[in-house]
């Protein structure tokens, strides 16, 4: 009895299996089905459906992007002081504008007063040696003097001129002029110069603070080459090239616009699968700093496109098709993805079919479209 129970389970579920299996492949038959029709020369004529190929064409398109203000490295300077001391003085506040050779802080220290008294000392033995070798070299010429004392002479001669030169650079790589210095314009203080004509970034250091030679008491920019930094995801990086126009505006002026050209396109995608526009403002606007967020339009001009009219492209569901003109009468739906739109005509691309060329219904697709469902749905 049991084994009948056994064998009468076992047939149950081969039959169950066979019938879920069963209506799998015919909901599979009505899946393809679905996507094909067959139409007569009287149903194409009222429903006025027309017909023609996918074309190959330029199209312009508008790429929105947003990005930063930016400067290059090299127009960011930041100032130190060599050989350390104290901030005596400085007026400088973050937005200031500067001008190249302006004072723009002075530093104070014992150690500028040593450096100064150093060289002079230095200087005043150059001389003397000067006139010790000078005086040496003859006598040894006369063969009045043992010619080791003149190398002595020689050798010391050398060595000052050496110490004379190493301490007037130090004196040049804090603006002493070497040349200008004397007993009477030994100073305690000392200016430091603007490097560049720009505006105040920051101001790291107050008025008596120490600064160490590595210390950076301001950073300054120059303006010159601030330009526009555009964030581009990876797919869209193709169709951005160098002299394209570019119309940026900022949050604080929404409804204005300046122009901008692409002048450097970086060939390295970051983590987030997107890369840097570098793009240079035709006119700059003014209290421009660097970090503004902006928002951009990238003008993308003849791009080569496969395109249909828009009416061609249908939608059902979550996905976009066209419908293919397959043989005489005969319709078939083929998935594709659209792009760039311009004057009526729609970028069309497909991963599974290869579109140039293909004949497709160009006006009142949906016709076709609704007629497929139809006759899926009576059958």
């Amino acid at each position: 009895m049991k084994n009948l129970i056994y064998l009468a389970v076992l047939f149950l579920s081969v039959a169950c299996s066979s019938s879920s299996s069963n209506e799998k492949a015919t909901e599979a038959e009505k899946e393809v089905e679905v996507n094909t029709v067959g139409l007569t020369d009287a149903q194409i004529k009222n429903a006025g459906i027309q017909t023609g190929a996918v074309r190959s064409e330029n199209l312009n398109d508008v790429l929105k992007v947003n990005g930063v203000v930016d400067v290059p490295p090299q127009n960011i300077v930041s100032v130190s002081f060599p050989l350390g001391g104290y901030l005596k003085n400085t007026t400088l506040l973050p937005g200031m504008h500067v001008n190249k050779g302006q004072v723009i802080g002075i530093i104070e220290d014992q150690g500028l007063v040593q450096l100064q008294q150093d060289y002079l000392v230095a200087q005043a033995r150059l001389r003397y040696l000067q006139q010790e070798y000078d005086r040496q070299k003859e006598l040894s010429e006369e063969q009045v003097a043992a010619a080791k004392t003149f190398q002595q002479v020689n050798a010391d001669f050398a060595a000052q001129k050496v110490q004379v030169k190493a301490l007037a650079e130090k004196l040049r790589l804090i603006n002493i002029n070497p040349g200008s210095l004397n007993e009477n314009t030994i100073s305690r203080s000392v200016p430091v110069y603007s490097p560049i004509n720009g505006f105040v970034s920051k101001v790291n250091v107050n008025i008596g603070k120490f600064v160490n030679a590595t210390d950076v008491l301001f950073e300054l920019i120059n303006p010159d080459d601030i330009h526009a930094a555009l964030t581009v995801f990876e797919k869209d990086m193709p169709k951005i090239k160098v002299d394209q126009l570019v119309k940026v505006s900022f949050v604080d002026e929404p409804g204005k616009e300046y122009d901008c050209e692409v002048i450097l396109v970086t060939r390295n995608v970051d983590m987030n699968r997107s890369g840097i526009i570098h793009c240079h403002f035709k006119t700059r606007p003014k209290n421009l700093l660097p970090g503004m967020f902006l928002n951009a339009s990238i003008m993308i001009k003849n791009m080569p496109s496969l395109t249909v009219p828009e009416d061609a492209v249908v939608r059902y569901g979550n996905q976009q098709y066209i419908v293919q003109v397959n043989g005489r009468n005969n319709f078939q739906l083929v998935t594709v993805e659209t792009g760039i739109r311009e004057n009526g005509r729609v970028a069309v691309r497909s991963k599974e079919t290869e579109l140039a060329g293909m004949q497709v219904v160009t006006k009142n697709a949906y016709a076709v479209l609704g007629k497929m469902k139809n006759t899926a749905e009576e059958e």
